[in-house]
């Protein structure tokens, strides 16, 4: 595995702490929440970016900073709105469709070859969505417009991850400008639709490690991986998140790990194994 790889792998463990954190600021609303993570993170980014004297690499076209501002946006407001209105930990596992997807993508977008076991794979992390929501699952009124929303921000996500391997000549530094482009989007679509939430200490406590991990740090991580690794073995490996996502999510008390949720997180992290021991 190449140190780019490894550094993606980095963020999938972080990332493996996003649905927990959320729940934490449960209560804040959605383009709130997603304003202020962004904001910390992206704050810390920019002095990092400074104190290495890295300030130009903000000086981008307008796509670099459509795909970069869209990408981190969109996937965020979608996910924070799909725990607010759906059962965290249902919402958390189709939001790992993302993985699958870019095992998906990487064959038309990037021209990699994908293989019968990547395919399989792909398959098994279908079935175990299937198994979440499909016949006999019971959810409360109006969780499926939060099921709409984690299936939208996968396919956000891993179309952002995928060409951002198109973005390669976008220095990583970049991103702490697109972070604060996007706690400013974030916060005036708040301004516009949402009520202010005045966080509380364990609002504020999940924020700032929001900005911190999550959405600051593993932010530049993933960008490295996605530019210089290998997308197809990181997208396999991120199989792996959903299933310490869920855990985490379970032992904080925030649901319940019941046949069908740990069928479902067996089938996707499964298929994630499978595909990752393909070769080529």
């Amino acid at each position: 595995m190449s140190i780019s790889t490894l550094a993606g792998s980095g963020a999938l463990v972080l990332w493996a702490f996003l649905a927990l954190l959320a729940r934490m600021a449960q209560g804040v609303p959605a383009l709130q929440l997603t304003a202020m993570a962004f904001a910390v993170g992206g704050l810390i980014a920019l002095g990092v970016v400074a104190a290495r004297g890295r300030l130009a690499a903000l000086r981008q076209g307008g796509l670099a900073w459509a795909h970069g501002v869209g990408g981190l946006f969109g996937y965020h407001a979608l996910y924070f709105a799909a725990l607010a209105l759906a059962p965290a930990v249902e919402a958390n596992l189709l939001n790992y469709l993302w993985p699958l997807l870019i095992v998906l993508l990487s064959a038309p977008v990037l021209g990699l070859r994908l293989g019968p076991r990547r395919l399989a794979g792909v398959a098994l992390g279908f079935v175990g969505c299937a198994v979440l929501v499909g016949a006999g699952a019971s959810f409360p009124a109006g969780a499926a417009w939060g099921f709409a929303c984690a299936v939208g921000c996968a396919v956000v996500w891993a179309a952002y991850s995928v060409t951002s391997k198109r973005m390669a000549a976008v220095p990583t530094d970049a991103l702490a400008g697109f972070c604060i482009a996007t706690a400013l989007l974030a916060g005036a679509a708040h301004l516009a639709f949402e009520a202010t939430v005045v966080p509380d200490a364990r609002q504020w406590l999940a924020v700032l490690l929001l900005g911190a991990g999550p959405l600051g740090a593993a932010f530049f991580l993933w960008d490295a991986g996605m530019k210089r690794g290998d997308p197809r073995l990181l997208g396999t490996l991120a199989y792996a998140v959903p299933v310490a996502s869920t855990l985490l999510l379970v032992v904080a008390g925030e649901g319940v790990l019941d046949w069908r949720v740990a069928v479902a997180a067996a089938l996707v992290a499964g298929g994630g194994l499978l595909a990752a021991t393909a070769r080529g």
